[in-house]
C-alpha cells in the first residue's frame, strides 16, 4: 500500500484483484489513520466483488441518457421532432452534467410543480414529460449504466377530460374568414380527410395519387397504412399548392414544414368568437358530418384509421336530430 499526503491531505494507492485505487482519505490526520481507511476501502470492495453488497454506480450524467434517449427516439418515434423540444426544458431543468443517480422522486415532484405554475402546462402535457424522462431513465437501466428509475415513483396527473366538440357549418364559415392564407388548406385537409394534425403537417407529395384520387399515409399513430379517397374540393386546393418541396406544407421562414400551428389557429378561432375547440376536433368533425349523413361506422372508421370500432363510435356521438328521427320510428308501435 502507499499513502500520500498532499495539501494537508492524506491519499491511498493500492491493487485489488488486479483493479487499481486512488482514495482520499477524507478526515485522516495521520498516516496510521488514513492506513486504517485503506484497510476499509478494501474490505468494502472486496465486499463489493463478492456480491455480499451492491456495487456503487458510476455517475452517470443526465445528458449521457439524453444522448440515449434522442437516439432511440429518432428511429422508434414518429413525433421525435416535438420530443426534441420536450428534451430541451427538461435539460434546462436538470441540467446535463447532473447525475442521474442524484435525480430523486422529489426532486421530479418539483419539476411537476415548476412545469404547472411557472410554463402554466395542462396535466396531459405534463405528464407527457414525465413520460419523456422515465423513458430516459428506462433506457439507462437497459443499457446496464444504472439500476433504478425515479419517475417510476412519481404519481402522474389526473388527465382533465376535453368535451369533444363539432364544428356547425356557421362556425366554419367564420373560422375560414379568419384563418390566415397559410393555414386555410391545412384546415381544408383535416375536414376533407380526417387525417390528424401530424399526418397533415408531415404530408408529402408522393402520398399524394393525384391520377387515382387519393392520399396514402405510411406513418400513421397506430403503425398501420391507410387510404384516404381525395374529394373534387381538396383535389383543387391540392392541385393549386406549390410545390417548393418533398412536403405539401412549408414554412416559408424554415424551408421546412410546420412543427406546430397552434398559435395561428387559437388566433383564428378567437376572432371568429370559436370557444372550447381544437385542432383536433376538426376531426370530430369529419366523423360526426360521415355519421350524420349515413356512412357505415366501419368506413368511418376505415377513414379515419381507427384499430377498433369502440373508437370510432366515441368520436360519431349521436346527433340530436338522429335522436329523434329514431324515437320517431317507435310512433307505429303500439
Amino acid at each position: 500500500m502507499t499513502i500520500t499526503k498532499r495539501n494537508g491531505k492524506f491519499y491511498c494507492r493500492f491493487q485489488l484483484n488486479g483493479e487499481r485505487h486512488h482514495r482520499l482519505c477524507s478526515g485522516a490526520t495521520s498516516i496510521k489513520e488514513a492506513e486504517k481507511m485503506e484497510n476499509a476501502f478494501k474490505y468494502k470492495l472486496q465486499q463489493q466483488q463478492n456480491g455480499v453488497i451492491p456495487k456503487e454506480e458510476k455517475n452517470i450524467p443526465l445528458n449521457k441518457l439524453k444522448q440515449i434517449y434522442l437516439d432511440y427516439s429518432e428511429t422508434n418515434n414518429r413525433n421525435y421532432k416535438n420530443n426534441l423540444y420536450y428534451i430541451k426544458i427538461i435539460m434546462d431543468y436538470f441540467e446535463e452534467n447532473t447525475p442521474a443517480q442524484k435525480i430523486l422522486p422529489q426532486t421530479i415532484e418539483k419539476f411537476k410543480e415548476t412545469l404547472r405554475i411557472e410554463r402554466n402546462l395542462k396535466n396531459s402535457s405534463i405528464n407527457r414529460y414525465l413520460e419523456i424522462l422515465s423513458k430516459m431513465f428506462n433506457l439507462g437501466i437497459d443499457n446496464g449504466l444504472i439500476t433504478q428509475n425515479p419517475v417510476s415513483k412519481v404519481k402522474k396527473l389526473q388527465e382533465d377530460n376535453h368535451k369533444i366538440r363539432f364544428l356547425t357549418t356557421e362556425e366554419e364559415n367564420r373560422l375560414y374568414k379568419a384563418l390566415p392564407d397559410f393555414l386555410k388548406p391545412i384546415v381544408t385537409v383535416a375536414l376533407q380527410t380526417g387525417m390528424r394534425k401530424g399526418e397533415i403537417l408531415n404530408l408529402q407529395w408522393n402520398n399524394i395519387d393525384f391520377e387515382y384520387g387519393f392520399i396514402e399515409l405510411l406513418k400513421t399513430k397506430t403503425g398501420k397504412a391507410r387510404k384516404i379517397p381525395i374529394s373534387d374540393k381538396l383535389m383543387e386546393i391540392l392541385k393549386n399548392q406549390e410545390k417548393e418541396s418533398d412536403y405539401v406544407f412549408i414554412n416559408p421562414e424554415t424551408g421546412l414544414p410546420y412543427v406546430d400551428i397552434k398559435k395561428s389557429f387559437n388566433k383564428a378561432k378567437e376572432e371568429a368568437g370559436i370557444k372550447d375547440f381544437r385542432f383536433h376536433d376538426l376531426r370530430h368533425t369529419v366523423a360526426t358530418r360521415l355519421v350524420e349523413k349515413g356512412i357505415d361506422l366501419l368506413v368511418v372508421m376505415d377513414i379515419l384509421g381507427h384499430t377498433n370500432i369502440e373508437t370510432t363510435m366515441r368520436y360519431a356521438h349521436p346527433i340530436p336530430k338522429r335522436k329523434q328521427d329514431a324515437i320517431s320510428v317507435l310512433n307505429s308501435y303500439n
